[in-house]
């Protein structure tokens, strides 16, 4: 630190500042500073500066699928905006989808010396049923039902109504939905609003039909509902499934939107350039993981007082895959 500080021509307390990511330090010579510990290749002793500073400068983050297309967006943002705010970010991903598991992700995260931890709960956990210490800041993004700790989320509720009564304001009859895995929370909320906007307009609820996110499961599905005439509007969980059943209906000669009308939820960067382009739902990752790490933030830094939730409200895009049904 002297050597960087006499390279610098700052004193040891300035270097001191910069490395702990202190604000009172004028622009110019933080980029003094920080140019000398490049040249000196100097980095700082994080255990030491937790004990001057108290905090190890570490977010730990949870999380099942990080290949889910919402998973692995909700990440990106969080590794971002943990480092805009000078930490850095130990993942830990988890294969077995139970509390059990939860449970040891957080011990070894906790062994590595984090500030805090963000679990993107993608999964029905009883998070009630984590033993976690009460110092140890947590924040939950597409989960907890218990109420145990902050949580962030998009409206699930707003996003399904808001696709359901588009299509039905198309003149639609009822509306089917393939739905997501039945032990998400995404999936369980989108489908009980399904359900209430269909009743609350008088409309038929249809049986639902489950697909595993995956286009995959989606054209599975999809080829048993393209043999129903019944069926002309399907209101599907996420983009990926859309995409699958759009390509089943398409092989049984019937065509979206003229005879089926598709929407998805996500607004995956792929939706606009489906064929048709994709009506869906557009959710805003990057908002989500950015009030995660704030409300960790907050907790870190002492200036939460219990439990916050927030939810973050999608959008409908509507696109070429939506249209009134053919009258025959």
């Amino acid at each position: 630190m002297a050597d960087v500080a006499a390279l610098a021509g700052v004193s040891s307390q300035t270097v001191s500042r910069v490395s702990n990511n202190r604000t009172n330090v004028d622009a110019a010579t933080r980029e003094k500073v920080l140019a000398a510990m490049k040249t000196l290749g100097y980095r700082p002793n994080t255990a030491a500066r937790a004990l001057v500073t108290g905090r190890f400068g570490a977010i730990g983050v949870i999380s099942f699928d990080v290949g889910a297309h919402g998973n692995a967006r909700t990440l990106g943002a969080i590794a971002d905006a943990a480092r805009e705010a000078g930490f850095s970010i130990n993942f830990m991903g988890v294969r077995a989808q139970t509390e059990a598991a939860v449970q040891e992700a957080f011990q070894h995260l906790m062994l590595q010396s984090v500030d805090g931890i963000v679990l993107v709960e993608s999964q029905m956990l009883d998070t009630t049923s984590l033993h976690l210490p009460p110092s140890m800041p947590v924040v939950v993004a597409d989960g907890d039902a218990g109420h145990a700790y902050a949580n962030v989320d998009f409206d699930q509720a707003l996003g399904a109504h808001s696709a359901v009564t588009h299509l039905l304001g198309l003149g639609h009859r009822t509306v089917w939905h393939l739905a997501g895995p039945r032990d998400s929370f995404a999936s369980r909320r989108r489908t009980e609003s399904w359900r209430t906007t269909l009743e609350a307009a008088g409309a038929p609820v249809p049986e639902v039909v489950h697909g595993d996110w995956s286009a995959e499961s989606g054209y599975r599905v999809g080829q048993e509902l393209a043999a129903r005439a019944e069926v002309t509007a399907v209101f599907t969980a996420n983009d990926q499934m859309a995409l699958g059943l759009m390509r089943a209906l398409h092989e049984a000669g019937r065509a979206v939107p003229r005879d089926v009308s598709v929407t998805g939820f996500d607004d995956m960067a792929e939706a606009a350039f489906f064929q048709p382009p994709l009506t869906t739902v557009r959710q805003d990752f990057d908002l989500v993981g950015r009030h995660c790490v704030r409300l960790l933030l907050d907790q870190i830094e002492g200036k939460s007082d219990g439990p916050r939730r927030m939810a973050v409200e999608p959008a409908l895009v509507v696109r070429g895959s939506t249209a009134s049904p053919a009258r025959g």
